[in-house]
């Protein structure tokens, strides 16, 4: 069995989908979709940045989002892949669900690009810049991570956020509850903690405004049955009805990306191969959830040139 993935923020880098859409129409046009949905040039900051525009929350996600999907798009088109033939379940690391939906034609292109762009603004707007941080904890399980949370909240917001794998979890919330929650890993048996750079603390019940938005959004958003099962972040267990996606979509925004749960589940029902679109951020996570799965990335006109021939 095998299950199709689609990363998450952190992920774009400047210039990304240029190659694509100079060696593929499909890719090309695909882009051209995303920039008229949104009404905005994004594929040129995609392509040009400048790096602090790209990384902007609101154009980070639809753009990590559109390089997956015109990757899909180029192996639909010009090498006669098809999603449902060649895929089990398709999941995706926070915004990267929006991805996995649209893969599996829940949403139509333009849908998905609004809504992260939405979203993208929605989780900026939630809280004051300066007011809420995140932190990676390396060498930290679920149990150590939450043990360290539980410690440095003293009245303030501190949570997991990301279930990432066996050795990295990310914390959010406060910023001083976070910068304590790093000053004390060693006190928990934890490796290291690092301040992220982003512009919110994402995944914790500060986005609740956030949330909000998303439910208006989501609840006038058409959506159809997706081709395949959706791993949904906040269950890690596969959807399939609409009024539940979009649901569990809502209860993303504020809960915890349940992806080492998500991955242990998929290889639990069966899946052994598993193949990321548009990047190479959770492939190494797969690896150390399940060592013995097979893990491919997809990203280069050679990678779909290699997975068109191995699918």
């Amino acid at each position: 069995m095998r299950a199709f993935l689609f990363p998450g923020q952190g992920s774009q880098s400047v210039g990304m989908g240029k190659a694509l859409a100079d060696a593929s129409g499909a890719a090309k046009e695909l882009f051209q979709e995303v920039d008229e949905a949104l009404s905005q040039h994004l594929f040129r900051i995609m392509v040009e940045g400048p790096d602090s525009d790209l990384t902007l929350t609101e154009n980070a996600q639809p753009a990590i989002m559109a390089n997956a999907i015109a990757t899909l798009r180029v192996m639909q088109k010009e090498g006669g892949f098809s999603l449902a033939d060649k895929g089990d379940y398709v999941a995706g690391h926070s915004l990267g669900e929006y991805s996995a939906l649209c893969a599996a034609e829940a949403f139509d292109i333009g849908t998905t690009a609004r809504l992260l762009k939405l979203r993208g603004q929605a989780m900026q707007a939630a809280v004051p810049v300066g007011e809420g941080a995140m932190a990676a904890l390396l060498g930290a399980d679920i149990d150590k991570a939450q043990a360290l949370a539980d410690a440095a909240a003293q009245g303030e917001v501190c949570t997991v956020a990301n279930d990432n794998d066996p050795t990295q979890v990310v914390i959010s919330g406060h910023r001083g509850a976070i910068e304590r929650a790093v000053a004390m890993v060693k006190d928990h048996g934890i490796k290291r903690g690092v301040l992220l750079p982003v512009s919110a603390p994402f995944h914790c019940p500060l986005m609740q405004p956030a949330a909000e938005a998303m439910e208006a959004a989501l609840g006038k958003a058409a959506i159809n049955a997706p081709l395949l099962p959706v791993y949904a972040n906040v269950l890690a267990a596969p959807v399939a009805d609409g009024e539940e996606i979009k649901a569990r979509l809502v209860e993303q925004v504020t809960g915890r990306v349940r992806w080492r749960e998500s991955v242990a589940a998929m290889w639990d029902a069966g899946v052994t191969d598993f193949v990321e679109v548009g990047g190479k951020v959770l492939g190494p996570m797969v690896k150390r959830i399940a060592p013995d799965a097979t893990v491919r990335s997809i990203v280069t006109m050679d990678d779909i040139e290699g997975a068109l021939a191995a699918f």
